[in-house]
């Protein structure tokens, strides 16, 4: 279910995360990137794990990010009842060179983790035909 209308409270807590560069940006990577752990975001936003994580508490508690546990990473990803609305926001401002400068970083990380991928995937194949 998406988020059509909302009282005044929760547009200026909204808009509160959206004040901070440092959150549009994680905001922006999970756009473009889908789920991201902490470390992914420390490597795109080159921030240290501790203010990354003050960030994402933040969005959390906005209730604009959600994280789920794999073992013992936590991927992050937009709620998506709010995702129409940050796309929409995001849109206005995604040709801002430090947000053009995360995408691209973020492309890199997601091309490398796919060949890492790749690869893991391969060595299992030719370790079960052995």
């Amino acid at each position: 279910m998406r988020i059509k209308h909302f009282p005044i409270a929760v547009g200026s807590q909204i808009f509160k995360c959206l004040g901070e560069t440092a959150r549009l940006r994680i905001l922006n990577a999970l756009i473009n990137g889908g789920q991201l752990t902490i470390t992914d975001l420390e490597f795109i936003l080159e921030y240290t794990q501790a203010k990354t994580s003050r960030h994402i508490t933040y969005l959390r508690n906005a209730g604009l990010i959600n994280n789920k546990r794999v073992d013992k990473y936590s991927f992050y990803t937009i709620n998506e009842e709010w995702s129409d609305i940050i796309s929409h926001f995001i849109s206005y401002i995604e040709k801002d060179a430090i947000l053009k400068k995360d995408s691209e970083t973020l492309e890199i990380l997601l091309s490398n983790r796919e060949l890492s991928i790749n690869k893991v995937e391969k060595s299992r194949i030719l370790d079960s035909q052995v």
